[in-house]
């Protein structure tokens, strides 16, 4: 299993995969098993957000195990969540919001 940062512009958290755009993202969720995605929303201008990504997850049903939202965006953090709140199976676990640095550094020593 692997977790996956998505993100234009910040830098990728050590232990995670980072994908540039929502393309590379739905590729690895495609291709992977991801324990940990943590997802932004606005990814470059006219680029697809953080939502397209979002509703591959629903349309496939391939759900990581926990997604978290570190996105910036007020309104990009409610639509995504929203969405995968409906969705999600009883088993992922969704957060509105970034991981927090105690799980960032366990992540980053093992």
């Amino acid at each position: 299993m692997i977790h996956v940062y998505l993100d234009d512009y910040r830098v990728c958290p050590k232990g995670f995969v980072l994908a540039s755009n929502a393309e590379d993202c739905k590729q690895l969720l495609d291709l992977e098993q991801i324990d940990i995605l943590s997802l932004d929303y606005d990814l470059g201008w006219a680029q697809p957000t953080g939502y397209e990504v979002v509703r591959h997850i629903v349309e496939t049903g391939r759900f990581p195990r926990q997604i978290y939202l570190h996105t910036s965006s007020a309104a990009g953090r409610i639509q995504m969540y929203h969405l995968l709140s409906s969705s999600a199976p009883t088993d992922t676990k969704l957060f509105n919001g970034p991981m927090p640095d105690t799980l960032l550094n366990e992540i980053a020593e093992r």
